[in-house]
């Protein structure tokens, strides 16, 4: 009996423990990529605000990630959205993708809701680059994680899940811009 009330007591304090050193993580997780596209700002532009182009250079868009989508009417500009439903990894998928504001100086800003996972609040700013004649473009990712240990240390791990994903589709948006100059 003895032993149990103590096994109970040890596990008590390591959760508190464990929940007040999490406190000290900070409550957002964030990933962003850069880059530079050789095509005018109004291209990318182009490619960024309109949702139904999307599934040719973001990875969470295309159709292996989400293979049903439906997009709203007109798919570009605040307020266009798409939600997405498919299989992956023998899970099931559902999710929404808004766009919450729009400007063709400075890119978009966009929410991105899928099961489970808190939601996302992304955005791509886009500038003219050094030359004058390329876009520079940043991909965000915001995560806010709560208080919870278990979100916190995911949020660790946020980088390293999701960085090589930006930088997959800023290539392949990288590619589509140049080619359509």
């Amino acid at each position: 009996m003895r032993l149990i009330k103590l096994a109970v007591i040890s596990a008590v304090i390591f959760g508190v423990l464990l929940f007040l050193i999490s406190l000290l993580f900070p409550s957002k997780a964030i990933v962003e990529r850069s880059g530079v596209i050789d095509a005018p700002m109004s291209t990318v532009y182009a490619q960024l605000n309109d949702l139904s182009k999307w599934p040719a250079w973001n990875p969470w868009a295309a159709d292996e990630t989400a293979q049903q989508k439906q997009f709203s009417n007109p798919a570009t500009g605040t307020g266009a959205y798409f939600t997405f439903s498919g299989v992956q990894h023998e899970d099931r998928i559902t999710g929404k993708v808004s766009i919450e504001d729009s400007h063709p100086d400075k890119g978009i800003r966009y929410k991105m809701t899928f099961n489970a996972m808190r939601p996302v609040e992304a955005f791509f700013e886009i500038k003219p680059a050094a030359d004058g004649k390329a876009t520079a473009i940043m991909w965000r990712l915001e995560t806010h994680l709560g208080y919870w240990p278990w979100w916190k240390l995911r949020g660790f791990l946020a980088d390293r899940l999701s960085g090589p994903q930006l930088e997959a589709g800023l290539t392949q948006l990288k590619t589509i811009c140049e080619n359509e100059k």
